[in-house]
């Protein structure tokens, strides 16, 4: 961050207020300007290290420094830890829920951008289009418990990505 702006901007502030006392005012306020400068700079350090501070303070457990390149500062932020996700438990993949002949509706889906590679990736993994993976991913949801108690229906088995079993 560049300081002289605002040192510049004081000396220009402080050469008007003196430009009413008069020409001798404003030589003396001039030579004085000079001699604040290194004065100057430390106090807006000292507001901005201030600053930093009580950022870090409600930051915690991050933080934010400042540290001096040359003589001008620059700021280091360190963003709290992301919160580690929960464990992921593995379940069985639900079967596709059972559909009436003919039974099938179109939805528009609009999802985040960020999602939509997580989602064909999810897909890919269980080797299913996103279609299929979406439709199964929607009826566990609506019945998480009636996805393994389906009566009359063989148990699967997995084999990599693929599964065998009964369709009704």
């Amino acid at each position: 961050m560049d300081l002289a702006p605002y040192v510049n901007r004081l000396r220009r502030e402080l050469a008007i207020a003196a430009g009413a006392g008069g020409e001798e005012a404003r030589a003396l306020a001039e030579r004085l300007a000079a001699t604040l400068d290194s004065a100057t700079r430390l106090a807006l350090l000292e507001a901005l290290s201030a600053a930093a501070d009580e950022i870090t303070h409600d930051l915690t457990p991050g933080s934010v420094e400042v540290r001096l390149r040359g003589r001008d500062p620059d700021f280091v932020v360190t963003p709290p830890p992301a919160a580690p996700p929960p464990p992921h438990e593995e379940r069985p993949a639900p079967p596709p829920p059972e559909v009436e002949e003919g039974g099938t509706a179109r939805i528009s889906l609009r999802v985040p951008e960020q999602l939509k590679p997580r989602i064909e990736e999810a897909a890919a993994r269980d080797g299913l289009s996103v279609n299929a993976w979406l439709v199964r991913a929607i009826a566990a949801a609506l019945d998480p418990g009636a996805a393994n108690e389906r009566p009359g229906r063989r148990p699967a088995r997995q084999s990599g990505n693929r599964y065998s079993g009964w369709v009704r």
